[in-house]
């Protein structure tokens, strides 16, 4: 009998050295083994020392923690889908009901009903169940919560039987909270208010929490954006030791071991308030093509694994970016300073040199580390101006002015090319809000789509490819942005749509319908807007993953964030391994660590995004709060069975109109058309129909904003 044999047998292995008492290895044996284990029996199968079962402990509680096994009542340890579980994070709607969104990378996310939730809250870790599956989706219950995700709870005071109670202004957390009232405050009923959770809804207890702020109204953008940090739990503050890194870094530049590209003529094109500069391009033009330059700052150089600087930059996961503010995900001595392609000064970079034909074929990519000297910071706005021939912008460009149009012309053939493969380009009206100089809103636009921005999304978007695809083709362990087609069933009603408005369309052999020629059809036609809009709504979430699934959206089969290391912790990762194969070291992750760390930060992504919509939702109320009575034109974008949603021509602003308000007859929602229907009057609004409100109520504390139809 050989010694693999005999380990199998006698279920003993040798006592292995501390460095292999790993995640790896204990999940390796609890698959070996085939049934839950508790401590003792790994104490016993690895023959483990007294210092060495304290590591093992240590291991066992940090997967239990992660979900990549669980703790079962009898103190032993399984693996989840051996025992019909799924570890993942729990997604609640208003309604009371959820959905948990598994860790784990191809499984689809399982619905939870509201009294199968038990105690968990919305964003929880948990484990769940899978009771039913019916036609491919999947029914469960909630057994167990592995972390507490939700740490700040937001709402409303109201005061019953002497006690202070927090209703929660998110409908998705249906527990009311105790406060503990600090005796320095005084708290009245209907207060809006921010609170740390003290005690969570489990044991049949209330639960608990403790006063951190109280909010007289948000009145202000700078009140809307502190209350959403609070709710949403953003870090306020770097750590001590993460600033001291950051203040720390060594801010000489040298081009040892690294290309010098300072004389090619690289500039950064972004926003007019910008300042942090992360990618700076230049091109050559010859007679056989162009030559593409994307060099994009080396925040790796400074931010190294397992710092306190790389530990906070991957809790944050992202950059949270509000009217007039930012949370980084750096220090600004890093995001602002060293790590930022500032004009004229000496900077690391990771370059991308892309080698096209006169016709916007890629013939060759090259990555190198460089040092570069951006030759000037430009805005979208001056670019626009001067390739739209204004005199004086033209003057300003001077010896730029040439690269700037090659730029165009290469922009456009690689535009031209994504499109023929299928990419998707929506047309919505984006409203971005713009500030005064005291910090109040000045107004609310509907943003641009200037061709100068998409100059810099065409080249970003072709170095993420090109990256991609130099590291799958090395083989690599690597973080994708996948954005997968969408569900046959999503797009049903989109396909009931087409038919109900005469809208004809092409499938190929397998049903795929070829969505962007229908985008191209409906353009410039009534119903263009009804037709992006659900869409849109069709698609799938883009995320990360370690495994490549494509990106449907940009037609890419192979896609990673590459151009943004300041802002996004993926593209720090991309850098990492960029590195390693350009410098034959070894490579710095392996497929279970990104599959962790692909969770963790498609969450952050998702959190903050949430965030960064809800502060925009409350200023737009807050803009419209002097302009109770006014009258404007919009356009319905949602229709739902308690109402219809219209967004406002000139303001760019949505709000409500509640079918209880239309009193000129009873409507019915009819779901499968996508209108309301008078019964008697048989008088029909849908999505893209144009109508004329009133403003009647803007409320940021509740976060409503209510139209009154006006006939017509």
């Amino acid at each position: 009998m050989d010694e693999d044999e005999k380990k199998r047998k006698t279920g003993r292995h040798e006592a292995r050295p501390a460095q292999m008492a790993d995640k790896t290895v204990l999940l390796k044996l609890f698959k070996h083994e085939g049934r839950p284990l508790s401590l003792e029996d790994l104490r016993r199968t690895l023959n483990l020392t007294k210092a060495h079962r304290r590591d093992v402990r240590k291991l066992v509680k940090e997967m239990a923690r992660e979900g990549s096994i669980v703790r079962l009542k009898n103190d032993r340890f399984g693996i989840p889908h051996e025992m019909n579980l799924e570890v993942g994070t729990l997604w609640c709607t208003r309604s009371g009901n959820g959905f948990v969104i598994p860790d784990k990378e191809g499984q689809k996310d399982i619905f939870v009903p509201a009294r199968a939730i038990q105690s968990a809250l919305h964003g929880d870790k948990v484990v769940v169940r899978v009771e039913h599956t019916t036609r491919g989706s999947r029914e469960g219950k909630v057994v167990k919560i592995t972390e507490r995700r939700t740490r700040n709870i937001t709402g409303f005071i109201k005061k019953q039987k002497g006690l202070f109670y927090l209703i929660p202004d998110d409908e998705r957390v249906s527990s009311h909270f105790i406060v503990s009232q600090p005796a320095d405050t005084k708290l009245m009923e209907g207060d809006l208010a921010a609170c740390r959770i003290t005690k969570f809804p489990e044991g049949g207890g209330d639960p608990e929490c403790k006063l951190l702020k109280v909010f007289h109204g948000l009145s202000d953008v700078k009140s809307i954006s502190q209350f959403i940090n609070y709710k949403h739990g953003l870090p306020h503050r770097f750590t001590r030791t993460a600033e001291s890194e950051a203040k720390d870094v060594d801010c000489a530049v040298s081009p040892e071991q690294r290309t010098d590209l300072r004389e090619i003529p690289h500039v950064t094109i972004d926003g007019e308030y910008a300042k942090d500069f992360d990618d700076a391009v230049a091109i050559e033009k010859s007679g056989s093509g162009y030559l593409l330059y994307v060099s994009i700052a080396d925040v790796s150089h400074y931010v190294t694994p397992r710092t306190a600087l790389d530990e906070e930059a991957y809790r944050r996961g992202t950059s949270v970016y509000f009217p007039g503010t930012v949370i980084p995900m750096l220090p600004k001595e890093l995001s602002n300073g060293i790590c930022s392609l500032n004009p004229h000064e000496d900077r690391y970079a990771v370059t991308a040199r892309l080698r096209y034909n006169k016709n916007g074929g890629l013939l060759d990519t090259h990555f190198e580390k460089s040092v570069i000297k951006s030759a000037s910071r430009l805005t979208y706005r001056q670019v626009e101006d001067a390739l739209n021939g204004n005199a004086a912008a033209v003057k300003e460009m001077g010896r730029l002015m040439k690269g700037l149009k090659w730029m165009r012309d290469l922009a456009a053939l690689l535009r031209a090319g994504r499109q023929q493969k299928g990419n998707l380009d929506f047309d919505l009206p984006e409203p971005e809000v713009v500030l005064d100089m005291e910090g109040g809103i000045a107004d609310i636009l509907k943003s641009e789509r200037l061709v100068s921005q998409t100059i810099i999304e065409e080249f970003m978007i072709a170095a993420n490819e090109a990256a991609a695809r130099y590291i799958e083709g090395k083989k690599a362990p690597q973080i994708y942005r996948v954005h997968e087609s969408p569900d046959r069933e999503k797009l049903t009603d989109f396909e009931r749509l087409l038919r109900t408005l005469n809208v004809e369309y092409k499938q190929d052999r397998s049903g795929r319908l070829h969505l962007q020629e229908i985008l191209d059809t409906v353009k410039d036609k009534e119903y263009e807007f009804l037709i992006n809009r659900v869409l849109l709504r069709s698609m799938k979430q883009a995320r990360y993953s370690p495994i490549n699934k494509g990106h449907f959206g940009l037609a890419l089969e192979s896609y990673v964030h590459f151009t943004s290391p300041i802002r996004r912790y993926p593209d720090l990762v991309c850098h990492r391994v960029l590195k390693a194969l350009i410098d034959g070291d070894k490579l710095p992750y392996g497929g279970s660590e990104l599959e962790k760390m692909s969770v963790h930060l498609s969450e952050r992504e998702r959190g903050a995004m949430e965030a960064e919509r809800e502060v925009e939702d409350r200023i737009r109320i807050l803009f419209m709060k002097d302009r109770i009575g006014g009258e404007y034109e919009g356009i319905i974008t949602r229709i739902s069975s308690f109402g219809f949603f219209v967004e406002l021509f000139d303001l760019y602003v949505e709000g409500l109109i509640l079918l209880s308000t239309l009193s000129d007859d009873y409507y019915a929602f009819q779901e499968d058309k996508f209108r309301i229907i008078g019964r008697r009057t048989r008088k029909i609004f849908r999505i893209g129909d144009h109508v004329r409100v009133t403003v009647v109520l803007a409320d940021v504390e509740t976060k409503r904003l209510h139209f009154e139809l006006i006939p017509g």
